[in-house]
């Protein structure tokens, strides 16, 4: 043997121990395997307590991770955008005004949750189970109650009492355009008057100083006088705002010091819905996840998180939720489908209207 070749073999001996070795600690040391991560894709007004979330985490051994994407309407586009690559495993926050246009891009796949049991038939606008109602409130005119208390003149208990000279000037609506509860009471113009009359019920409401501003913020806390050091004691806001107002209130309220206007033909209900988007990456956990969400622990929660009220009949209310919101015996209907073909025609021929 060339005694030259010893160092490189001894070497080559020492690297295969060396391995051996490596392999044996390998194979002692049990690795845990990763936790799976569930995306759920929301809009940026989506709340619910931390406690929630990390039960179904603790329940399920996963992480939620809530990606905000804008208002509804953006969170959807995204949504759109990345169909065939989706960002998320669940999508939460389609609405009614949004509904038809989620189903004809088959966004998301059949789930009949058992939870269904558990929720009015006039909220599940899907029969198809693949957008499931998880919450509701009404869009409603709300007036500043101390501010009529002080005059001859009664609150607005219709839509055609705000056409009467001695409500000139007294009403600050939403551009349907840009936010949501302005798109919820044009729609409830279009459903009581018509297409063929619910025009000329705005071009009255001009011509009587209706104030129209961008969204709820400027016109709930910028202009409506029960709220703000505006002027107006007519507001488009939603018939839970009183509930809210006594609820967030640093001094201790009796009584709210606004009302919401929920006749017949004044309302408009929003219907909130989630669903299992196709192509998701865990769509077994987002399954759980969604039944999760319609089942009692998730909708005891979202009253005093996102004021509006949860989707199943069984869930608890708060004491201000059952003393002081509200909820329209007969809220203007519009078919989904429907609503998707005319909603831009619809503000289009409002904006001629209204603003030019």
């Amino acid at each position: 043997m060339d005694l030259r070749q010893r160092p490189a073999r001894v070497l080559a001996a020492t690297a295969v121990i060396v391995l051996c070795l490596a392999l044996a600690a390998g194979c002692g040391t049990r690795r845990e395997p990763a936790s799976p991560t569930l995306t759920v894709m929301t809009h940026d007004s989506f709340k619910i307590g931390d406690g929630v979330i990390k039960a179904f985490e603790q329940e399920n051994s996963c992480k939620v991770v809530l990606l905000k994407a804008g208002d509804a309407g953006a969170a959807l586009n995204q949504a759109l955008l990345t169909k065939n690559n989706p960002m998320a495993d669940v999508f939460y926050g389609v609405d009614n005004t949004f509904m038809g246009r989620a189903l004809e891009a088959d966004l998301f796949v059949p789930h009949p949750s058992p939870l269904l049991r558990d929720i009015p038939d006039d909220l599940e606008l899907d029969k198809g189970y693949r957008l499931l109602p998880v919450d509701y409130g009404d869009v409603c005119l709300n007036y500043d109650k101390k501010w009529f208390m002080k005059g001859p003149l009664a609150p607005p208990a219709s839509l055609e009492d705000l056409l009467k000279p001695a409500y000139k000037d007294l009403l600050v609506v939403e551009n349907p355009a840009t936010s949501s509860p302005g798109l919820a009471f044009l729609l409830v113009t279009v459903g009581t008057f018509g297409e063929g009359g619910y025009l000329a019920f705005w071009k009255a409401l001009k011509n009587n100083g209706v104030l129209v501003v961008s969204g709820w913020e400027e016109a709930y806390w910028g202009q409506f006088s029960a709220a703000s050091k505006g002027t107006r004691p007519i507001v488009v806001s939603y018939a839970t705002s009183p509930a809210a107002e006594v609820y967030f209130s640093k001094e201790k309220l009796e009584a709210p010091p606004t009302e919401a206007v929920t006749a017949p033909g004044t309302t408009f209900r929003q219907i909130e819905f989630v669903g299992v988007l196709k192509g998701a990456a865990n769509p077994t956990l987002a399954a759980r996840f969604v039944d999760y969400m319609l089942d009692r622990r998730f909708q005891e929660d979202i009253p005093l998180n996102m004021f509006v009220f949860p989707s199943n009949a069984k869930a608890a209310l708060p004491e201000v939720f059952l003393r002081y919101a509200r909820k329209a015996e007969k809220p203007v209907v519009i078919d989904v489908h429907r609503l998707e073909k005319m909603r831009e025609a619809w503000i289009r021929a409002w904006t001629d209207t209204v603003l030019r």
